[in-house]
């Protein structure tokens, strides 16, 4: 099984940037889909974005469109996700997940292996 360490977050103020990255190991990074997801107060774990295994096809979901990319080395085996035009409402506790399923699904009932989160804290 792969494991997952989140980095990245932080306290940032409205309209700032941060880059998260999700560290790989123990298995073929490239064998897994990849998600991003964030949990916030009072809220359910919501889908950010998903990338494919080879990076080729990636899917966010349309709160975070135009703002938030999600890319992957598999050189390095880390998954990123680069969020500008940050906004309070931003602000949760992020994760990776990783998943074996066909193509890169959007529930996160379908990833098999989840990182400890980095928390995201945007102030306006």
């Amino acid at each position: 099984q792969v494991q997952l360490v989140e980095s990245g977050g932080g306290l940032a103020q409205a309209g700032g940037s941060l880059r998260l990255s999700c560290a790989a190991s123990g298995r073929t990074f490239s064998n897994y889909a990849m998600g991003w997801f964030r949990h916030a107060p009072g809220k359910q774990r919501d889908l950010v974005a998903t990338i494919s295994r080879s990076g080729a096809s990636t899917y966010s979901v349309d709160p975070v469109k135009g703002r938030f990319t999600i890319a992957r080395d598999n050189t390095k085996n880390t998954v990123y996700l680069q969020i500008n035009s940050l906004r309070p409402e931003d602000t949760a506790n992020y994760y990776c997940a990783a998943t074996t399923a066909w193509g890169a699904p959007t529930s996160p009932r379908s990833y098999d292996t989840w990182g400890q989160g980095t928390q995201v804290t945007v102030s306006s």
